[in-house]
């Protein structure tokens, strides 16, 4: 049985939302996207690397998916797209429909945490997330997330979407079993649910 392993970039107010460009997530107005490029670290690669080296598939909501099958796909080679082309994906979207344009894409049907919870039971390797915040939070109410890397960076913004909004949901409590600090002050936390 594969794992979900979510792995965010965070601004210090809990921002998740288009650290990677400029023009990656402009909904509701957000207007600081790229925030996280001036604390890129080889540490932070070796990290994602680690995961995406050993058996895995990627899991993405419909927006990540989107922005990811229109951006990596036409990069110079290099380690992290060919990862991403060779690597099974699975998307959960209401609103997609197949055949998906990118290769090796799979439209997972009906509720996303019933899908992701049959996939974890059926699928050996782990499900990896990065970005896809509607999708981790619609997983969080059914513990269906395994593991959190968060890479937190020195960085408040003020606005934009994040990991864990106010939602008056309950309480969860983690245990950190692994951290690191990158060079640029960037903050790699692994947590797990604590249980109970």
């Amino acid at each position: 049985m594969g794992k979900v392993i979510v792995i965010e970039h965070l601004t210090l107010d809990g921002v998740m939302q288009a650290p990677g460009h400029p023009e990656e997530d402009p909904r509701d107005g957000f207007r600081h996207g790229g925030w996280a490029i001036r604390s890129q670290d080889p540490a932070m690669q070796e990290v994602m690397g680690a995961h995406m080296s050993s058996t895995w598939s990627l899991l993405a909501g419909r927006v990540t998916y989107e922005r990811f099958a229109d951006y990596w796909p036409k990069q110079a080679p290099n380690p992290f797209t060919e990862a991403l082309d060779r690597v099974q994906k699975y998307v959960a979207s209401t609103t997609l429909t197949e055949p998906l344009a990118w290769q090796n894409s799979t439209l997972l049907n009906g509720d996303a945490a019933d899908a992701v919870s049959r996939l974890k039971e059926e699928l050996p390797e782990n499900l990896v997330v990065f970005g896809s915040g509607e999708l981790v939070r619609s997983l969080l109410p059914h513990n269906i997330v395994d593991t959190f890397i968060l890479l937190v960076h020195p960085l408040v913004l003020g606005s934009g979407r994040r990991l864990f909004p106010h939602s008056g949901s309950d309480l969860s409590a983690f245990r950190l079993v692994d951290s690191t600090t990158t060079g640029t002050g960037v903050l790699i936390a692994t947590y797990q649910p604590a249980g109970g």
